[in-house]
């Protein structure tokens, strides 16, 4: 096979195919020599499927699993990662199964390659639902074995070095996610050198003007740059011999670009005015060294007050320790150093890949972890809670909070760190303990004084709860809170508590639209089980909750309701309001109208040339099943079919109409009166964020009314114009997406 390669392979893969290269192959240990045969089918079996494919750059696919392969071999990666690089992309991209992947390698090959695999078999309504998925999939997967985002950082690190032969919209696309979601994971694991090439090729194509100046303003300054390095490493080198210190390494490191940019950015400075453009690195032996080292570097240059960071005595989550300072260098400038052991240098290079590749003594570069190491407590808090959430957007944009880098770090009052996002306060740290925790929390001390549950918490404070058996969270916390899962876990709480209350309000949206026979009929259907399990919810009443609370909507509902009855039974249909075969009145208006031409002009089928009108009731829009009825002197009202006024009509009365599918088709189409009622938390600025968004979708407000009351939610009532039914449940979707909101429904006219 190895002939028929068209691609310069690297030379540990030539070995993998050839044989060892060393003159003492036959002695290799078994587990050597296994993993070498398992490297080697896993290529062979890569290139097979691959042949005949290519990449945009028009090179062979099979490079791009050479590739991660090749980067997962020198961050130290087991044989099982190795062949997982070589495969990650084959259940995607060609016809073989998961199970096949087990049959042919082993159980650890298929997890780490389902792991990574996106749900490209299956349809999704959106590109962001189809997202959220493959984010909860990739997760579940890092929980049993933390080697999966190693995979996958690999595969996306080379995805990025060949994005300039992408379309540039999903080039966008993809740095975007890059910077928001994947960098950050790589920060915390650890793995420094991913995260900074991530970023600086985010960095590259989502301001790449920015990038090109900062990247040329570098590349002038380099020479100057290195020419102070030597100058200090000559100053520090002799004071180092003299205290019997072993430097291992002193070197200077220009920062990436990306992070350059944040600090112009942030400081709203401009380049020649950033003078920490670069660090010091010092490398010893020992901890004991590290502070010897420290003091000898001040004795060197003035220190910097406030400037000194001890990440040693106090690790970072991803398992950084380092010594931090800053001080006045030889050139009158700021300078920042690093001094850390080689241990600490590798962990800050590698993250946790340093343990494979330098640990390796009696099979150790199998070591992989889970979710219950202490060292991804993050991840263990991350699935806690993404189940709780419905919505893809609500989900994706708890997964960029929870993977904030610049964490606040406090502890409990028996010395336990917690990590909490920047602006925390008393009530996300109660959460963060536990949900409990926080539904019962009473009040809470910082550093052994009473405080405001508001209080926004500091680096190293001392954080204590106070819980009480009959507390429980108020709706204003989340005017307050500042992580997703504390919100989350609030709203989670509010909706148990009104549990009955919600129940009822989704049986009462159910039988407005079906009236109350189809409702007694829909609900102890064996169907309807069903549908419940389809939405992810444990039973009926679940689903009737949700829907009273606004998490899923009436249409989702009877969409999945009607899909399962008619795979059960094709001919079933959805309950509809019972209409008898025509009278001699309703022929007669039929005769009327069908002497009418069907055009653009006639919104309505059926009562052409005749007087009708909307019914404010039900306020019926295009694209809902309505029925005409004939009144006294007001000509044709047009009701939904449901609507509970019709209860008692006379079917003499009731005339069969449409909507007129070529009204649609018009420039500018006409719209309809619809009354919603939106249930928000009261706080400043929710009423300017909904009518923002009812604007940014063209959206016109004949008049609104909001309602509130102390410790309850705010009520806005609002009276819109809407075009169809499709453009009303996106508008839901929308609205749905803003925070804060409760429950969304449409109700009857005021003046009805």
């Amino acid at each position: 096979m190895t002939s028929r390669i068209d691609i310069t392979l690297p030379e540990w893969l030539q070995i993998c195919l050839n044989g060892s290269s060393t003159q003492n192959a036959a002695a290799e240990d078994n587990r050597r020599q296994s993993d070498m045969a398992l490297i080697r089918r896993a290529f062979e079996f890569a290139y097979q499927l691959h042949q005949g494919q290519y990449r945009k750059s028009g090179e062979p696919y099979i490079c791009h699993p050479v590739a991660v392969a090749g980067m997962l071999r020198d961050l130290g990666g087991s044989a099982d990662m190795i062949a997982a690089g070589f495969l990650h992309d084959v259940v995607e991209d060609t016809d073989v199964t998961i199970e096949e992947i087990e049959q042919r390698f082993s159980k650890e090959v298929r997890l780490l390659v389902e792991g990574v695999t996106k749900l490209s078999k299956i349809n999704f309504k959106s590109k962001t639902e189809s997202q959220a998925e493959n984010f909860r999939r990739m997760f579940l997967a890092m929980a049993q074995d933390i080697r999966v985002i190693v995979v996958k950082l690999t595969d996306r690190l080379h995805n990025m070095r060949t994005l300039e032969h992408l379309a540039d919209e999903k080039r966008r696309r993809i740095a975007l996610e890059t910077r928001e979601i994947f960098a950050p994971l790589a920060n915390r694991l650890g793995i420094w050198r991913i995260k900074w090439e991530l970023e600086d090729l985010a960095f590259k194509y989502l301001e790449p003007e920015p990038y090109r100046q900062i990247q040329e303003y570098v590349a002038e300054k380099r020479v100057a740059q290195e020419e102070r390095w030597t100058k200090v490493t000559e100053m520090l080198q002799p004071r180092f011999v003299e205290a019997g210190i072993k430097c291992l390494d002193i070197s200077g490191r220009s920062k990436h670009l990306y992070n350059i940019y944040l600090k112009m950015h942030r400081q709203n400075k401009e380049f020649h005015e950033i003078y920490d453009l670069a660090a010091l690195g010092i490398v010893v032996n020992s901890n004991e060294e590290c502070y010897r080292a420290l003091a000898i570097v001040h004795d060197a240059f003035r220190p910097i007050p406030g400037r000194f960071k001890d990440y040693i005595g106090l690790p970072k989550p991803n398992r950084y320790q380092s010594l931090h300072t800053a001080v006045i260098g030889p050139w009158g400038r700021p300078l920042e150093v690093q001094i850390r052991t080689l241990e600490m240098h590798h962990v800050a290079e590698y993250g946790i890949a340093a343990q494979w590749k330098y640990k390796e003594t009696g099979g150790s570069n199998t070591i992989h972890w889970t979710a219950s190491d202490d060292k991804f407590t993050w991840l263990r808090q991350l699935l806690e809670w993404q189940n709780d959430l419905k919505d893809a957007q609500e989900y994706l944009e708890s997964i960029k909070d929870n993977l904030f880098e610049d964490d606040v770090y406090v502890f409990t009052p028996k010395g336990d760190l917690v990590a909490l996002n920047p602006g925390s306060t008393t009530i996300d740290f109660a959460y963060r303990i536990h949900t409990e925790v926080g539904n019962h929390c009473a009040g809470a001390k910082v550093n052994g004084r009473r405080v405001p549950l508001s209080t926004r918490l500091q680096n190293g404070d001392i954080v204590e709860i106070l819980t009480q058996k009959n507390s429980y969270p108020s709706l204003d916390w989340l005017n307050f809170v500042r992580t997703s899962a504390a919100k989350n876990r609030i709203k989670q709480w509010y909706k148990r508590s009104r549990r009955e209350e919600n129940i009822a309000r989704g049986w009462e949206l159910l039988e407005k639209e079906l009236g109350k026979p189809g409702v007694e009929n829909l609900i102890q259907a064996e169907p309807m089980q069903i549908v419940a399990q389809r939405c992810h919810y444990q039973s009926v009443e679940d689903l009737l909750a949700a829907l009273g609370y606004g998490e899923v909507t009436l249409n989702v509902v009877l969409n999945r309701w009607r899909e399962v009855v008619k795979a059960q039974q094709p001919i079933a249909t959805a309950p509809q309001v019972p209409i008898e075969e025509p009278t001699s009145a309703q022929k007669a208006l039929w005769e009327v109208a069908s002497t009418n031409s069907i055009t653009s002009e006639s919104p309505i089928v059926g009562i052409e040339g005749l007087v009708y009108y909307v019914a404010r009731c039900c306020t019926p829009i295009p694209g809902e099943s309505i029925i005409g009825v004939v009144t006294r002197g007001k000509g044709i009202a047009i009701h939904r079919q449901g609507c509970q006024n019709l209860e008692n009509v006379e079917c003499d009365r009731l005339v069969p109409v449409h909507w007129n599918p070529a009204s649609k088709l018009q420039s500018c189409p006409r719209t309809y009166p619809v009354n919603i009622q939106i249930e928000v938390m009261d706080r400043v600025g929710v009423l300017k964020d909904i009518l923002s968004r009812l604007s940014d979708q063209g959206i016109n407000v004949c008049h609104a009314q909001v309602k509130t009351a102390h410790g309850q939610p705010a009520l806005i009532d609002l009276g819109i114009e809407i075009c169809d039914q499709s453009q009303l449940e996106q508008l839901f979707t929308q609205i749905k997406q803003l925070s804060d909101i409760l429950n969304i429904r449409r109700i009857s006219s005021p003046e009805e």
